[in-house]
């Protein structure tokens, strides 16, 4: 039944300005707004729909987009420079620059939170 349907994935957030200028100016996606929503259009044509909330948002506990990268430390070192904060939960063992893994159970990976507090991450794939 949707098997040739171009299906998308969204979640929203509180500011819809604060958010078009981290994922344009900080990661560097290309957004377009419509209808007072965002589209981050992704490589591949894939696209996100990201939409307002205001007060009744409320963050994703879990990872919502990852972005797979060839080198993480690399990745890791611009993004602090551009003022990202990297996560670190409890009980994950992580290197001084917030990346996890690498020892054989996953790939290594960082996470992060975009204005509105939602988990993003990225991750190494080799």
């Amino acid at each position: 039944m949707f098997k040739d349907t171009k299906a998308f994935s969204g979640f929203s957030v509180d500011d819809i300005p604060r958010a078009k200028e981290f994922y344009s100016q900080i990661l560097g996606l290309e957004v377009t707004e419509a209808h007072g929503m965002l589209n981050l259009h992704l490589s591949g044509g894939a696209m996100i729909l990201v939409y307002p909330k205001g007060t009744q948002h409320t963050p994703a506990t879990f990872t919502i987009l990852n972005f797979p990268v060839e080198n993480i430390d690399n990745t890791v070192d611009e993004m602090t420079k551009r003022g990202v904060k990297f996560e670190y939960y409890e009980g994950m063992n992580v290197n001084d620059k917030g990346i996890a893994g690498g020892d054989g159970n996953g790939p290594r990976i960082a996470w992060f939170k975009d204005p509105a507090g939602n988990i993003l991450s990225v991750l190494e794939m080799s």
